[in-house]
């Protein structure tokens, strides 16, 4: 993709690495509550990006296929909420992390569309 992209990837990129980084420290429940939260804007945000990016590809172009299996992914992942507990809402904000992890890839490294 060429230019700028339409979304605060850095933003987002940074709020991924506080949830999967190596050296994460485990969130309080309301950080955790609001990381979440954050993580769904999101992946709202990113999902028609994707999209947006991938229309008019042909149906056998790869890229597109695998994007729009990332997309496929984090439409589910957003419809699934955490089990009771911190670890289990940790893991559930973890999953809304990867997602928004790949969609970005996606969005960076989308080869632009064949004229």
């Amino acid at each position: 993709m060429t230019g700028a992209l339409p979304v605060d990837s850095p933003t987002m990129r940074e709020l991924v690495s506080r949830l999967l980084g190596s050296d994460s420290e485990l969130p309080s429940h309301d950080e955790l509550e609001i990381w979440t939260l954050q993580l769904r804007g999101h992946l709202m945000l990113l999902i028609p990006e994707v999209e947006k990016v991938t229309a008019g590809r042909s149906l056998d172009d790869i890229p597109r296929a695998c994007a729009l299996a990332g997309v496929a992914e984090a439409r589910t992942r957003l419809d699934l909420t955490p089990g009771a507990g911190l670890p289990a809402g940790i893991a559930h904000a973890q999953r809304l992390a990867r997602s928004v992890n790949a969609l970005l890839d996606h969005l960076q490294n989308l080869p632009p569309r064949p004229l």
